[in-house]
């Protein structure tokens, strides 16, 4: 079965910077887009960044410009860079994986806390 693997969470100070990785265990084909998701306590889980497999960006609105997603395709590996890191942005960060025909794989999130 595959799994989705999320590194790169941690504790960071205001404005510093952080890049996640997510990485599948397995092969997975036929993927359409790749993407970000973070959820904070009481919250909805919210779309971070999202990617297709030609090239086409979205960034919620609250993280564009400061905020860079990227993917290799061919390994179904998918990378959030991640630089002015405010408090709001503390959450974790789940990848999730789209495949062509709607199904799709969660990662088990990594945690990302914003403190001085």
């Amino acid at each position: 079965q595959v799994q989705l693997v999320e590194s790169g969470g941690g504790l960071v100070q205001p404005g510093g910077s952080l890049r996640l990785s997510c990485a599948a265990s397995g092969s997975i084909a036929n993927v359409g887009s790749m993407a970000w998701y973070r959820q904070s306590p009481g919250e909805q889980r919210e779309s971070v960044a999202i990617i297709s497999n030609e090239g086409a960006t979205y960034y919620a609105h609250s993280v564009k410009g400061r905020f860079a997603i990227s993917a290799d395709f061919a390994r179904n590996a998918v990378y959030l860079q991640m630089n002015g890191l405010l408090p709001e942005d503390s959450a974790v960060y789940y990848c999730r994986v789209f495949k062509i025909g709607g199904a799709n794989y969660w990662g088990q999130g990594t945690q990302v806390t914003v403190s001085a």
